[in-house]
């Protein structure tokens, strides 16, 4: 988890979703909070628009109704007929009646809103007018509304919406009420007061245009907290104004508005020209945010919007500067593993693609410098091999001239002839070194037969040897001069000292991607100790030293036995020319037990070294 956020990829996704994510935050962030001022600064304004609008309606409404009580409260006439309380025969109080009952009579009519007019006199005289028969409260002198309109002193006394008729006990349907005291226009004294009921609806309908929202609530309320209209509730009059109100600020003039925005509602309060009113809006902020949440819906659509588009651009752009360089590194793990063959070609930002460029001219360089190391290291072992072989072991010369003359003596022709014949075969193999110095499996099996024969016959017998190569193998490519240093210092080292029977096996094995060739003694074998050095010397990294080391002790070499100065072909050698040929994974592996014996794999790959593909190659 800890290496995948480290990578260059990751940091940089992180960086730029990040850093895209951050800005369209912030961006969202601000422009949502000015949103919202400016929707709650316009809702602000509307509603200031439409309490001020609607006040001015009511002061229309009221001025109508105001001067049709003034055709009552101003009527001379009329007014002299409540006065007079002088007694009358019955034909005059019906005449008096009669005219009083017109004039209401035709005051009604004139207005269509009108539900009934009623003219009390405080004689006690009460004179009604309406759509139908009515029939006049008993009580009506107890009630709230008459003992305002008697305290007034002549003013309209806007009483408030109710759902029935405050006076007359037929009427059931909803009334807006109001009304004054009349005066003695001679005398200036009290005589009576008119009460008007008309239709609530024009108020009602009114109130309704200040709700903002459904769950908005609307009042006209008195001076003194009693509730003459709602638009929210039933058209009965509250005698007192619910909590809510109690915090609204209230306007210090006629045609004063106040607006009161605070958490939780907005409250505007207005005060009307033609009555003492305060009309009230209230709105809840879930009415107000209704457009706000339906932006807040936007705004969350439009940031996931941004936040997929900016995971997509930090992704591509992390992956446009990263994807370069994961290429850049695979080769460069190429390289590290030996194949300097690939070339990596890559379009991106022009940094990276320097990078690249001077990746690939320093891995052709590095090719070229290698293919020159390894050529001229061939070219110089092959030199050497070629002095080496032109140097013939002076003891197997002895020997071998030697065991001639014995067998002169006793004139033993034909063994000699096949001595002769097969020493012949070997200066003639070992003489022969070309450029390329690679031979086939079958050449070098024809030398190791020779070499085993002049042996056999010197052993006289105490040597046995299995030969098991496989037909298919024989085609096989491999340098020369490979199994006879290996055979020869299993004969000189492991079988010659043995003062029994020796067995010489040499046999071919198949990995399926790798040929074996297996040579094993049951010879004198080696210690553990001595078999590690072997191993060592073999493996050895300082390869430099080993070029400089071109006349090895052969029993520093290969410690079979005790050391004993000899310069010749080793198995260091054998190993250090497959290896160049083939490469590190291949080469020679000794395994051996003291007094049991020794084995020796050559390892070397199915699939011929490349560059002996071609015919008459070059290693």
């Amino acid at each position: 988890m800890a290496r995948g956020f480290h990578t260059i990829h990751n940091r940089l996704f992180l960086l730029f979703l990040f850093g895209m994510l951050s800005l369209v935050l912030i961006v969202s962030a601000v422009y949502y909070i000015r949103t919202t001022e400016q929707v709650q600064s316009k809702i602000s304004d509307i509603a200031r628009k439409n309490v001020s609008q609607t006040v001015g309606l009511f002061d229309l409404l009221l001025k109508g109704y105001d001067s049709m009580s003034k055709s009552i409260s101003g009527n001379f006439d009329l007014l002299r007929l409540l006065a007079d309380t002088t007694p009358k025969d019955s034909a005059v109080k019906y005449i008096n009646e009669r005219t009083i009952t017109n004039t209401l009579g035709a005051i009604y009519y004139s207005r269509e809103d009108l539900i009934g007019i009623h003219v009390i006199s405080y004689s006690g005289a009460i004179y009604s007018y309406g759509n139908s028969m009515n029939v006049i409260d008993p009580e009506y002198m107890d009630s709230s509304w008459f003992q305002e309109l008697r305290d007034s002193t002549g003013e309209m006394r806007w009483l408030g919406v109710y759902p029935r008729s405050v006076i007359d006990q037929l009427e059931s349907r909803p009334v807006f009420a109001y009304g004054r005291q009349l005066y003695d226009l001679s005398e200036h004294r009290p005589i009576g007061i008119v009460l008007i009921e008309s239709n609530p609806q024009p108020i009602l309908s009114a109130l309704s245009n200040l709700s903002l929202g459904p769950h908005s609530e609307v009042y006209i309320v008195s001076p003194g907290g009693r509730i003459i209209a709602s638009a929210n509730s039933d058209v009965e009059a509250a005698p007192t104004q619910p909590p809510s109100l109690a915090d609204v600020p209230r306007p210090s003039y006629e045609g004063d508005v106040v607006v009161d925005q605070r958490p939780g509602r907005l409250a505007v309060a207005a005060r009307p020209e033609m009555a003492d009113w305060t009309v009230i809006s209230l709105t809840p902020d879930k009415d107000l945010n209704v457009e706000l949440n339906q932006t807040k819906q936007f705004f969350l659509i439009v940031v996931s919007v941004l936040v997929v588009v900016a995971t997509v651009l930090a992704t591509a752009v992390s992956r446009s500067i990263s994807s370069p360089l994961k290429r850049l590194i695979r080769e460069m793990k190429q390289v590290e593993i030996g194949n300097f063959r690939g070339l990596l070609h890559v379009k991106s930002y022009e940094e990276i693609n320097i990078l690249v460029a001077s990746f690939n001219q320093m891995v052709n360089r590095m090719d070229d410098l290698i293919e020159r190391v390894k050529l001229s290291s061939i070219s110089e072992k092959n030199a050497q091999l070629q002095a080496l072989q032109s140097q013939v072991n002076p003891h197997f010369l002895y020997n071998t001239l030697d065991m001639i003359y014995w067998m002169l003596d006793e004139k033993e022709n034909d063994r000699l002839g096949k001595v002769v014949l097969s020493l012949s075969h070997m200066f003639r193999y070992s003489s022969q070194w070309e450029e390329e110095s690679v031979v086939t499996l079958r050449e070098e099996k024809e030398q190791m037969k020779h070499y085993l024969t002049i042996i056999g016959v010197r052993l006289e017998g105490r040597l046995t040897m299995a030969i098991d190569i496989e037909e298919r193998w024989l085609d096989f490519r491999l340098p020369k001069m490979t199994l006879q240093p290996v055979i020869e210092n299993a004969v000189k080292h492991g079988l010659e000292p043995l003062d029994r029977p020796g067995l010489l096996q040499v046999r071919t094995a198949s990995t399926g991607k790798e040929l074996q060739i297996i040579i094993e003694d049951n010879g004198c074998g080696m210690e553990p100790e001595a078999l590690a050095r072997l191993t060592a010397s073999l493996h050895e990294e300082a390869r430099t030293a080993l070029r400089e080391q071109e006349s090895t002790d052969m029993t520093r070499a290969v410690p079979f036995a005790k050391p004993k100065p000899r310069r010749g072909i080793g198995l260091a050698n054998v190993h250090r020319r497959l290896a160049l040929m083939f490469g590190d994974a291949y080469g020679v592996k000794v395994l051996s037990e003291a007094g049991r014996g020794t084995t020796v794999i050559i390892t070397m790959p199915c699939a011929e070294y490349p560059a002996l593909q071609a015919e008459g190659g070059h290693t």
